[in-house]
């Protein structure tokens, strides 16, 4: 890809190993990859960083990485992706389905690879999983399934739940379908549904008091780069008011969180990278098919369970990929 000769001065975010280098990296200035992400998963991130040292490119030699956070202010994400377009980089990769949106708004001719999101289809990010058509590939985190297994395995940790909050941030537009799929799978399951919407992280403990004094018996926490924010927040009031919760992904368990089902976000984003070494190689975005999960990862906090005074049933754990002592 043709670089006006200024980006050769880009510094890099750090140097990598020392190994071949991509084909591209020997036709002209050094590609110029950029990050979008609505929260701030530096742990993601970095493994996003590993693969592309182990596909040949090492920062800062043959190939630059700009990253941009919006860190739970999904506001900021249109002036973020105006400034990747404007550099201009080679490729973009975001983290959720807002900051895919964002970046999708921006530029209509830059590849953008998603490292997570959802609902591809109906949001315009595709025309199909197998031929996305457009600008817009990368990996699906397949929300509805997963958000009814998510409920389906609270129900087995106590199968007499009848009252169930859930708490989401109601402005990531990334939560609502999961939203839609849970309000169906409880009304299946003739369980109360207590919706506990947030807009801002000073919300969340108010959210809790809300869920205690309805009589919630667990609680259902949506993934959004807000929400992931205050994993440990999230936590330490679960574990105050002695409530259950079930998670999209392993950080909120590590956080003192009950349980989690989920892809393993840390691959996706080393998939990510994948795709980003075809992209700059000359493979078009439009032509490569959306790839959804095919391991999901179960992880349970058995010392959360024993301070909330919860027994989680063997054929759980069982079953868990990793119980947390």
């Amino acid at each position: 890809m043709k670089r006006r000769q200024a980006l050769l001065g880009i510094a890099g975010l750090g140097a990598g190993l020392c190994v071949s280098a991509p084909a591209i990296a020997q036709k002209g200035p050094r590609p110029l990859v950029g990050t979008l992400d609505g929260g701030e998963r530096l742990a993601w991130w970095a493994a996003f960083r590993s693969q592309m040292r182990e596909l040949g490119y090492v920062e800062g030699k043959n190939f630059t990485l700009e990253q941009r956070f919006a860190r739970g202010k999904l506001d900021s994400l249109p002036a973020l992706a105006d400034g990747l377009v404007k550099l201009p980089v080679d490729v973009i990769v975001t983290t959720s389905t807002a900051a895919a949106l964002a970046a999708k708004r921006a530029t209509n001719k830059i590849p953008i690879v998603m490292s997570t999101g959802s609902d591809h289809i109906a949001l315009g990010l595709a025309t199909s999983l197998s031929k996305p058509g457009g600008n817009v590939t990368g990996l699906s985190t397949v929300a509805t399934e997963l958000t009814e297994k998510r409920l389906e395995l609270l129900r087995e940790i106590n199968p007499k739940l009848a009252r169930l909050a859930v708490l989401w941030h109601r402005d990531n537009v990334g939560s609502s379908p999961a939203i839609r799929d849970l309000e169906s799978a409880a009304r299946r399951s003739k369980i109360a549904l207590q919706n506990l919407g947030v807009g801002k992280t000073d919300e969340i403990p108010g959210a809790f008091a809300a869920a205690v004094e309805a009589r919630a018996e667990a609680v259902f926490v949506v993934l959004s780069p807000l929400i992931y924010g205050e994993r440990k927040n999230i936590g330490a009031l679960a574990l105050k008011h002695r409530l259950p919760t079930m998670h999209g992904s392993v950080e909120f368990v590590e956080a003192g969180g009950l349980a989690s089902y989920g892809a393993d976000y840390v691959d996706l984003h080393r998939r990510a990278a994948v795709y980003v070494d075809k992209i700059l190689k000359g493979a078009k975005p439009g032509d490569l098919p959306i790839e959804e999960p095919n391991k999901f990862d179960l992880v349970v906090n058995l010392g959360t369970a024993k301070a909330i005074g919860l027994r989680v049933p063997q054929s759980v754990l069982v079953r868990a990929s990793r119980v947390i002592d």
